[in-house]
């Protein structure tokens, strides 16, 4: 499916001085640009309308059925300017490809991947002068969510997809810093049959009050157990995790109740590519707290979107703290996150035709 889309520039566009202060120190998420890519959904008539118009708030009936019911999913990914000023994007079809999963277990109208992977570059295009240089990036937020005004339980036949676009700086400054972790034991993420594997916002509403009971706790994060056995590791709040042995392998949980994320299948593809086995099995908290006392465990590390990859230096229970490999960031992690942030950067060759070169 094509659709052509209508490019209305804002008449209210930021000033070069503005849009230059913004950029200074952008944060994360706080700041956003201009323009907004925006397609609707209706039942009988399909796709439609597609354009790129000024940022602005949605009229929504507060009888419309993302309010109610929750069919709300988003993606997550970043455009990053190259040293000769060119913009890359990094696997925007493993994007397009998850978001038209997660509609589909949403019960939500599937958005056509290549109208996903246009209304992402022709945003980015007329937005690309908010792409921060050095190690600053444009994070984009797909979405879509039922606008359907009515109150009966079905799936909505209306929806609305939008991209909007927030420049950010570097995740860490100063770089990567191991982070602490709180292992939830009242709460669980999702179960079998659940919408684990969606990328949808109520897996993040349910994890927040544990990632609350995190930071009172002092800690960075919050990791998930399995929602049957209260056993084996799961992810964290909104990140996957990986452990690196003194076999030189490394683990990472199995898809199924948790997401797949895209920068985690690119670590195994690197990983494999370096000669690394790399194992998807179930891990135990009790094998994690003795594998780290014996030394067995060397690394810990999460990684996603947004942080590229976290090493965990602490993890704290109700049944007791440990550190892992000194409490340090590891070669593997490092030399791992170092590898992927050059290729979405344009720095090194890329084996896989991850990236997607923004005209």
């Amino acid at each position: 499916m094509t659709l052509k889309f209508d490019i209305q520039p804002s008449p209210n566009a930021t000033s070069d001085k503005d849009r230059a202060a913004k950029l200074v120190d952008p944060g994360f998420g706080r700041v956003f640009t201009d323009h907004m890519a925006i397609v609707r959904y209706s039942q009988g008539k399909g796709w439609h309308s597609a354009r790129v118009e000024a940022r602005a708030n949605f009229p929504l009936d507060p009888a419309g059925a993302v309010l109610h019911y929750a069919q709300e999913i988003f993606e997550g990914l970043k455009a990053y300017r190259r040293d000769d000023g060119g913009v890359n994007l990094f696997r925007p079809d493993a994007n397009a490809r998850r978001f038209h999963d997660s509609a589909e277990r949403m019960a939500m109208a599937p958005l056509p991947e290549d109208v996903f992977i246009d209304a992402v570059e022709q945003l980015v295009r007329i937005d690309r002068a908010w792409i921060p240089g050095g190690e600053g990036s444009l994070y984009l937020r797909p979405f879509m969510i039922a606008s359907e005004v009515f109150l009966g339980v079905k799936p909505s036949a209306e929806y609305i997809f939008s991209v909007i676009a927030s420049p950010v700086g570097s995740y860490f400054k100063g770089g990567p810093a191991p982070v602490s972790i709180w292992v939830s034991e009242n709460y669980t993420r999702a179960a079998i049959g659940g919408t684990g594997a969606v990328k949808c916002g109520g897996n993040y509403a349910a994890s927040l009050r544990a990632q609350a009971e995190a930071i009172e706790r002092g800690c960075d994060q919050v990791v998930f157990l399995d929602a049957v056995e209260r056993r084996y590791i799961e992810e964290l709040g909104g990140m996957n995790i990986f452990f690196a042995f003194d076999d030189g392998s490394l683990l990472t949980p199995p898809l199924g109740t948790i997401l797949p994320g895209i920068t985690r299948d690119s670590i195994i593809a690197l990983a494999k590519d370096a000669g690394t086995r790399v194992r998807e099995e179930l891990y135990t908290i009790q094998q994690w707290r003795a594998d780290a006392a014996s030394g067995k465990l060397k690394e810990a590390f999460a990684c996603g979107t947004a942080a590229v990859i976290s090493p965990i230096g602490k993890v704290c229970s109700a049944s007791g703290d440990f550190q892992i490999s000194g409490g340090v960031a590891g070669p593997v992690a490092m030399g791992l996150r170092k590898k992927l942030v050059d290729i979405q950067y344009g720095r090194t060759n890329d084996p896989h035709n991850w990236i997607r070169n923004v005209a």
